[in-house]
């Protein structure tokens, strides 16, 4: 999977310690990820999800990081700013930092988490793990998350500058599930979505860009009168300049 890994179309590539890892397997995993890591770029922003911070793995995860030299270090199950904080201690001053909220405790404290800085770059929505906090009853990763959830992490995330990632679909060969959930991240303002096969790649990433037809609706609307305006048979206004530069930088960003 790490040989394959810098030929795929996505953004950012996550080498993963956590849930992926079976607790028997943790050492050798951490191993062969500092090995790897320091070989060089994996071709995209490469990250390293290391252990929560209540595990056992987490501060020679941490460690392990600060050696491999990842752009990024995702902090799982983070409930607090200073599950940020101690992880930061522990890492390179221009590691950056993603944090999942995907605890009942997390998504309470998202807007402190968010505020925190040390270099925290992302909230990450951590859709099984919350529900399992929350009680809900599904069994699937990326089945059950409330709309609220998603809104509060988003509103979280943007009052301090920071990108919103939603978590997996996990039912693999189910397309059309995984386009509405990503449409419905895509719908409450998040930048992107994780992956955990490469056949979920291409669609996502055609959920998050904007067509052309829309990258042209929205200059055209910039172009409309200043103030109040018909467009296209709609209503605008300084309202909607600022929905239009917003898809406009997103297709920046994307292209």
């Amino acid at each position: 999977m790490l040989a394959k890994a810098p030929s795929l179309a996505a953004d950012e590539l996550i080498v993963d310690l956590e849930d992926a890892v079976a607790a028997e397997a943790k050492e050798r995993a951490r191993e062969l990820a500092v090995r790897v890591l320091r070989r060089g770029p994996l071709g995209r922003t490469t990250a390293l999800r290391v252990n929560a911070r209540s595990t056992p793995w987490w501060e020679d995860d941490l460690r392990a990081a600060a050696e491999a030299r990842p752009d990024v270090v995702v902090l799982p199950k983070v409930d607090s700013p200073e599950d940020v904080s101690a992880a930061a201690e522990l890492l390179p001053p221009d590691t950056g930092l993603e944090a999942q909220i995907e605890t009942a405790r997390g998504l309470l404290a998202a807007e402190r988490i968010a505020g925190v800085g040390h270099g925290l770059e992302a909230l990450v929505f951590g859709p099984a793990d919350l529900a399992a906090s929350l009680g809900v009853p599904v069994l699937t990763i990326g089945a059950g998350a409330s709309a609220y959830a998603l809104a509060h992490v988003i509103a979280a995330a943007r009052a301090s500058g920071l990108q919103a990632l939603d978590g997996p679909h996990a039912r693999l060969g189910d397309d059309l599930g995984l386009v509405l959930s990503a449409r419905r991240a895509l719908e409450h303002g998040y930048d992107g979505k994780w992956v955990i096969h490469p056949s979920q790649i291409e669609p996502v990433n055609r959920i998050f860009t904007p067509s052309p037809t829309e990258v042209e609706r929205a200059k055209g609307l910039l172009e409309a009168t200043q103030g109040a305006a018909r467009f296209e048979g709609e209503l605008v206004d300084e309202a909607s300049r600022r929905l239009a530069e917003s898809l406009l930088r997103r297709a920046e960003v994307l292209g």
